[in-house]
């Protein structure tokens, strides 16, 4: 899918480029060619109005064309008066008679003689028609060489954009490439979650089925399915969290709250908790922080961080939440005993059903937690990160403060 989606990309800058060369090209040969034949009619215009006035090939030093040409003039008598340079052979009586009709039944005041390659220019003499004709040899020669000009440089400029192209394709597809692995990752390690209880619940299931089994036993194998099954349904629900967060689309409607006060009231229902691990919890939170958020989001973050902070800490370890003002930021840091994670685990924590070590899956930990949290803080123009010094692991938070809320 990645190698079809450059190939389109580059399908379709290049025939952008081909139509944006094609365009440019055809106008500066129209142009050209219109400005080349302008002027020179506008030359043999002057030559017919001044007609004592020689031209001769090349530019004049005030800056007007200088051209071949030569002239036929209708006499008092109806001949054929003749002027020209020796360039011309103007003694083929037959020839001039030819080329007065045929510049006659053009009947435009002047146009091209194809049969001839012979520019004329008409007007009117003293006792008839005047014709002022040029050569278009030099016309076509000079739009030849601007057209082999203009292939070459499109040609290069093809090469050159498609290299370009290429180069960008690989670029651009990058971010989707890299969510389509996520994907694919994401999909397998669902997978995988799910299959191993489901794997569970259906043998303690066959058991049940099968005879011999005491009364204790057949207990034994329906709590392990409601044990299992009620895991799913936390999965399940984790999974739907960042379904949510995911499909979210535009600015979410916020609401100032109190942030001070929305901490201090997740810190007490985990008190008792962290008490019966053999942990102790401190707490130092500034009053009167507020931000614009969820509070149900924003609330789902602290519960995750200090969920987290439960399951990971040794028995008998400190766990300290502080808030505070930071700049036009409220910062919170949850800290825990744990041991030394790496840089590399310490960005990879964030990522879907990540785990530093499988030991987690045994405290009911699918991964699902950080991630969810990363999103809603993302959600709410914050940034969320981990840092580990000193035996112990902080995860913090950072908020805009009222009237400093991003604005995308």
């Amino acid at each position: 899918m990645i190698g079809k989606l450059r190939v389109k990309f580059v399908v379709i800058n290049m025939l952008i480029v081909t139509c944006m060369l094609a365009l440019s090209f055809g106008l500066l040969s129209h142009f050209m060619r219109r400005s080349m034949v302008d002027e020179r009619v506008s030359a043999m215009q002057r030559i017919a109005e001044e007609p004592m006035h020689m031209h001769s090939p090349g530019r004049g030093g005030d800056g007007d064309l200088r051209l071949p040409y030569f002239t036929l003039e209708e006499g008092p008598d109806d001949e054929i008066m003749r002027f020209g340079s020796a360039d011309y052979d103007l003694s083929d009586e037959q020839m001039l008679e030819d080329l007065i009709d045929a510049a006659r039944e053009n009947g435009d005041k002047t146009g091209v003689l194809e049969d001839f390659g012979l520019r004329y220019y008409r007007a009117q003499g003293p006792w008839g028609a005047k014709y002022v004709f040029s050569e278009t040899a030099n016309e076509r020669t000079t739009m030849r060489n601007l057209y082999k000009v203009c292939a070459a440089v499109g040609a290069a400029s093809f090469v050159g954009f498609f290299v370009i192209s290429l180069l960008l394709s690989k670029w651009a597809v990058a971010p989707v490439e890299e969510a389509w692995k996520q994907q694919k990752q994401f999909i397998a390690d669902a997978s995988h979650e799910l299959k191993t209880p489901l794997t569970v619940i259906m043998a303690n299931a066959e058991l049940l089925q099968q005879e011999g089994y005491s009364d204790a036993q057949r207990s034994r194998f329906s709590e392990s399915i409601l044990t299992i099954s009620q895991q799913m349904r936390h999965l399940l629900e984790r999974l739907l969290d960042l379904a949510r967060l995911d499909n979210a689309h535009g600015k979410p409607h916020f609401d100032t709250l109190d942030f001070s006060a929305l901490a201090e009231d997740c810190l007490l229902p985990f008190e008792p908790i962290f008490f019966e691990r053999g942990l102790t919890l401190s707490s130092e939170v500034d009053p009167g922080l507020c931000v614009r958020g969820d509070a149900q989001q924003l609330r789902q973050t602290v519960d995750i961080l200090l969920d987290n902070a439960r399951k990971y800490s040794a028995d008998g370890g400190a766990v300290s939440v502080t808030l505070r003002q930071q700049g036009h930021h409220a910062l919170l840091t949850v800290s825990n005993p744990a041991p030394e994670i790496s840089r590399a685990d310490r960005k990879n924590i964030f990522k879907r059903f990540y785990r530093q070590d499988e030991a987690r899956t045994r405290t009911g930990s699918y991964g699902l937690g950080l991630p969810i949290a990363e999103s809603i803080v993302n959600q709410h123009g914050g940034k969320i990160w981990c840092d580990w010094a000193d035996g112990l692991i902080s995860f913090s938070v950072i908020l805009p403060t009222e009237g400093t809320q991003k604005t995308d």
